[in-house]
């Protein structure tokens, strides 16, 4: 019996020590999560618009209702977050080759914090929403930022991509796609 107690410590190191040696497996793509929410509808969710002030700009809020009728690009950002930065250009690209609306939702943001990001960055976004407290994130299922879903015509999630997207992304699993649903 007292052998098993010593012995108990060194089970559940062991244990421990394979835990943290997956995580930190150099082939392990944390961008690879699969999201529960392909396939399903769009969650339900309110938006307050981030730029109601500024001339120019949709300054409605808006809702998941709103997505409906066109494939549209849902894009979760930060101001704090650099691999936003990053992305930012890459935004724009969606818009101007594939004609398709990019939705911001600034996650878990101060406004001012936000807008300023976009007056420094631009604005490649259609609308802009809030979600200071991070719910409709949490609705979404996402797992950091930036975080971007295609929604079909229907309002069915088709597609997430977990991270920045970059040229690569675009050209092989965003443009096929966004391709596929405009049929």
């Amino acid at each position: 019996m007292r052998r098993l107690i010593f012995l108990l410590p060194l089970v559940v190191l062991a244990a421990l020590l394979v835990f943290f040696l997956r995580g930190l497996d150099p082939s392990r793509d944390p961008s690879a999560i699969d999201s529960p929410l392909i396939g399903k509808a769009l969650p339900t969710f309110s938006a307050p618009a981030l730029l109601a002030d500024k001339p120019g700009i949709d300054s409605r809020d808006f809702a998941d209702g709103d997505l409906r009728g066109k494939v549209v690009a849902v894009n979760f950002f930060a101001s704090w977050c650099l691999p936003c930065r990053a992305e930012h250009p890459v935004l724009k690209q969606l818009t101007s080759e594939l004609g398709i609306p990019v939705i911001g939702i600034a996650y878990k943001d101060k406004k001012d914090a936000a807008a300023g990001f976009l007056a420094e960055m631009g604005n490649p976004y259609l609308r802009v929403g809030t979600d200071e407290p991070g719910r409709i994130g949490i609705d979404f299922g996402i797992t950091g930022v930036p975080e971007t879903f295609i929604i079909d015509k229907q309002g069915i999630v088709r597609h997430r991509i977990g991270g920045p997207l970059n040229p690569q992304l675009i050209d092989e699993e965003i443009a096929p796609l966004v391709r596929e649903l405009n049929k």
